[in-house]
């Protein structure tokens, strides 16, 4: 049996990302995202699904099959909401979003550019950022963990991303949604020399482990570890396959401070898929 539902799909640097515009049951989301992202189908990284917010203040709400919270996900619906309401050139909208994965309203500036949306968003701060050597694999390995409410980001600084060291932070993803039961591991491979980034984004419960083109909320990671480690405000451009995408995090003493990221989102398709359900 095929079910019909419609889509928008986008490019925030890269990070391929389609928005699903049709109603659908809770429990058939981590099914059909698995399909749209498949090869044979829409195919893209991730895939989120948008409903009517629940606060008066808000937009809209984003769901991601996974539950997780996604950051490139909320600047394509913030570029959608801002679309829709026939944003003009060099214009500037202000959308407020619901999201899966923080308690927290998503406050994005979206401005229109003659080629992509410029998109700017304020993201969830860690509850927490610290250091640790651990034994994996046969190798000691020294790692920044930045801990969310509802997920994990790992930071491995490294000079080369070699496939020894992708092939072992695939391992360690897998591992860590066993023994931690989050709903998203991510881990950032992170070149400090030259701000380069490699992002490893894992859903258990969709069984997609991804190296991500462009990753919205690793790179606010980054840039959160960037300000705990050094110990000052961060704001500069993080180099991913995709493209770059900037962030601003802000230094305080006693707990990671604000984070805010901002990239260039296309509009790259929108139409209807069809699903076996």
């Amino acid at each position: 049996m095929k079910q019909e539902i419609e889509f928008i799909k986008f490019s925030p640097t890269q990070n391929m990302t389609v928005l699903v515009k049709t109603d659908h049951p809770a429990e058939q989301l981590p099914h059909i995202a698995s399909k749209v992202m498949s090869y044979d189908s829409v195919y893209a990284e991730q895939v989120g699904f948008i409903g009517q917010a629940a606060r008066m203040e808000a937009d809209a709400r984003l769901m991601m099959a996974g539950g997780e919270f996604c950051g490139n996900a909320c600047m394509a619906l913030a570029v959608y909401q801002a679309a829709e309401r026939g944003l003009g050139p060099d214009d500037t909208a202000y959308v407020r979003l619901e999201a899966s994965g923080t308690e927290q309203l998503v406050s994005c500036q979206v401005t229109r550019r003659p080629d992509a949306y410029l998109c700017r968003v304020d993201m969830p701060a860690p509850k927490q950022i610290e250091r640790r050597t651990i034994r994996f694999d046969g190798s000691e390995l020294d790692i920044a963990i930045v801990r969310y409410p509802a997920f994990i980001h790992l930071v491995l600084e490294l000079e080369r991303f070699h496939d020894e060291a992708r092939e072992k932070a695939e391992a360690l993803a897998k591992l860590l949604g066993v023994a931690t039961g989050a709903p998203l591991i991510g881990i950032m491979l992170f070149n400090p020399t030259d701000y380069e980034m490699a992002p490893l984004i894992y859903v258990p419960h969709l069984e997609s482990l991804v190296w991500e083109r462009g990753c919205g909320s690793g790179t606010a990671s980054v840039g959160a570890y960037l300000a705990w480690k050094r110990q000052r405000d961060i704001d500069v451009g993080i180099r991913q396959p995709g493209g770059v995408i900037r962030v601003c995090a802000a230094h305080h003493p006693d707990s990671p401070g604000s984070v805010a990221i901002e990239g260039s989102v296309h509009i790259v398709a929108q139409g209807k898929a069809y699903i076996d359900i």
